[in-house]
C-alpha cells in the first residue's frame, strides 16, 4: 500500500519542487495555508507572494465588490487578479522557466448561528508557460472552536495544492486525497469543480456523485447544463419542490407529478413572485440498478433529466427528514415533496427510525420542520382501476392520530388532479418494454426522454 503524505511532507515535496511557483491569498481564517509551506522550510523558491486581505474595504479594491464575500464569484475574482498580477511580474526570459499557480480562499469560521465554511481553489500550469486548469471546492467546517477550524483549513489548502500538481492523472484520487489528515467531523466537501485541458475528460457530474459515494459530503448538486453547484447558490431563500426517483428512465407519470404538484402549490400558496426551484433526487440506493453504482448509467440518467430541463440532487438519505435538514441549510422558504402513496406508507414505517432516540415522532418532527407539505401523487392498485390515494392510505394505529393531524393542518394533502390514464406506467414496466424492442415504451416517456434514448440507445 502506498504511504500517504503528511501535511508537512506534501507542503515541503511542492517547496522542493523547482518548476513550481505561486501566489497564496487567504481571507477569512488567517493564512493557514500559507503557514505551512514557510514551515516546511525551503518556501523561498515557491512562495512569490501571501496576502490576506481582510478588510472588507481593501478586499474589495484588489478583487472587486460582490454580494458576499464567501462565494464562489469572490474566489474567481481572487484567482484572476492574484494570477494575472503573478503573470505581469514574470520576466520576459526567466533563467528558470517555472509552472505558475495562484491558491485562493475565502471563509467564513463559526458564528452563534452558523457552522464555518468557504470556498477554495487552485488555478495551475501544469508545465511553464502553459494553459491553466483549475480546482475549486466548496467546504463546511464542523470543529467547536475556531482554532481547530484554522488548522482544517490549513490542511484542506494543502492537500488540495498537492492534489492538483500530483494527482490531476487521477481525478477520483485528485478529490479522495482532499481529506487526507482530516475526517467527515471536521470537514465536509460538498462541491468540486474541475476545469481547464488537465481536466477535460472530467465530468463534473459523476464527480459530484463520488462526492457522496465516497462520503465526502452526504449531497450534491448539479443544474440541467451540467454545472455544478453549491446549495445556496440555487436555493437560497427559494420555494423548494423535489421528487426523488430513479428515473430510468423518465416516464410520463414522473413528470406528471412534477408538473401538477407545481400547480397545485401555485393554486393553494400564490408565490408571489417568489422564485421556485424543482430538484430531482437520485438516493445511491437508487442508482443500484446492480451490485455497484454504474457510472454510465448514472450519467444516462442524468442526462435524461437535463433534457428537461431538471436540476439533479445526488444523496445518500434514506429518511426524508434528513432531506429536510439538508434544504433547511440553504432556505427557509416552502419545501413540497412529491410523492406516491407506497412511499408515503414507509415514511410511517417505524422500522426506518429505531437509529433515532426519539424514534418516528423525533423523525417527523425534522421532516415537518418549517413550512413543509408531503403532494401525494394516487397509485392504481388493481387492474379495475381501483386507487390508493392519501385519503384511503392504511395507517399503523400508533401513528393514525398523527397522521390525521397532519392531513387537517396540510402538511398532507393528496394532488387533485392527475393523468389516470397513465397510473399504470412504471419505469421497470418501461425499462422491460424498452429493451424486449416493444415500440409502446415510446408512448409511456415525454417526447424528449424517448429522442433522446432512441438516438443514443440508451439502456438497451
Amino acid at each position: 500500500m502506498e504511504h500517504t503524505l503528511g501535511t508537512p511532507q506534501k507542503a515541503l515535496q511542492i517547496n522542493i519542487d523547482l518548476k513550481k511557483f505561486g501566489t497564496f491569498a487567504e481571507i477569512g481564517a488567517g493564512q493557514e495555508v500559507a503557514r505551512w509551506f514557510f514551515q516546511a522550510g525551503r518556501a523561498s523558491g515557491t512562495v512569490a507572494k501571501s496576502i490576506s486581505a481582510y478588510d472588507m474595504a481593501i478586499s474589495d479594491d484588489l478583487y472587486g465588490a460582490v454580494g458576499h464575500y464567501v462565494s464562489r464569484e469572490r474566489l474567481e475574482s481572487m484567482l484572476s487578479h492574484e494570477f494575472d498580477q503573478l503573470l505581469r511580474r514574470q520576466p520576459a526570459k526567466p533563467s528558470q522557466p517555472k509552472a505558475l499557480f495562484v491558491f485562493a480562499d475565502t471563509v467564513a469560521t463559526q458564528s452563534h448561528t452558523h457552522g464555518g465554511q468557504g470556498w477554495m481553489g487552485v488555478r495551475f500550469q501544469e508545465t511553464p508557460g502553459g494553459e491553466t486548469s483549475e480546482i475549486l471546492i466548496h467546504f463546511a467546517l464542523s470543529d467547536p472552536e475556531t482554532v481547530h477550524e484554522q488548522e482544517a483549513v490549513g490542511i484542506l489548502g494543502v492537500n488540495l495544492i498537492h492534489a492538483a500538481f500530483y494527482f490531476n492523472h487521477d481525478s477520483k484520487l485528485c478529490a479522495n486525497s482532499l481529506m487526507d489528515g482530516l475526517s467527515r467531523r471536521r470537514v465536509e466537501v460538498d462541491m468540486i469543480k474541475f476545469s481547464g485541458p488537465v481536466f477535460a475528460s472530467v465530468d463534473n457530474r459523476l464527480m459530484s456523485l463520488q462526492l457522496v459515494e465516497n462520503a465526502l459530503t452526504d449531497a450534491a448538486m448539479f443544474t440541467a447544463a451540467g454545472e455544478v453547484v453549491q446549495p445556496s447558490e440555487v436555493l437560497y431563500g427559494k420555494r423548494v419542490l423535489i421528487e426523488r426517483g430513479s428515473f430510468r428512465p423518465v416516464t410520463n407519470v414522473t413528470l406528471d407529478m412534477l408538473v401538477r404538484a407545481e400547480h397545485q402549490l401555485q393554486e393553494d400558496h400564490p408565490a408571489d413572485g417568489e422564485e421556485r426551484v424543482a430538484l430531482m433526487e437520485m438516493t445511491l440506493n437508487n442508482l443500484m440498478s446492480a451490485a455497484t453504482i454504474d457510472h454510465q448509467d448514472f450519467l444516462d440518467r442524468v442526462d435524461l433529466l437535463g433534457a428537461l430541463g431538471k436540476t439533479v440532487m445526488i444523496s445518500n438519505y434514506t429518511r426524508f427528514d434528513a432531506v429536510t435538514s439538508y434544504l433547511r441549510k440553504s432556505t427557509q422558504n416552502w419545501i413540497a415533496m412529491v410523492m406516491g402513496v407506497p412511499t408515503l406508507s414507509e415514511i410511517f414505517d417505524e422500522k426506518y427510525y429505531t437509529d433515532l432516540p426519539g424514534g418516528i415522532l423525533q423523525g417527523l418532527g425534522t421532516l415537518f420542520a418549517g413550512k413543509v407539505e408531503l403532494l401525494i401523487y394516487p397509485t392504481r392498485i388493481s387492474t379495475d382501476g381501483q386507487l390508493s390515494t392519501a385519503d384511503s392510505l392504511e395507517i399503523p394505529d400508533g401513528q393514525k392520530r398523527l397522521y390525521e393531524h397532519l392531513r387537517e393542518k396540510g402538511s398532507i394533502g393528496a394532488i387533485r388532479e392527475f393523468d389516470e390514464a397513465q397510473l399504470h406506467v412504471a419505469p421497470g414496466e418501461v425499462l422491460q418494454k424498452l429493451q424486449a424492442g416493444d415500440p409502446a415504451w415510446r408512448y409511456m416517456v415525454p417526447p424528449q426522454v424517448a429522442d433522446l434514448i432512441t438516438q443514443r440507445k440508451l439502456f438497451m
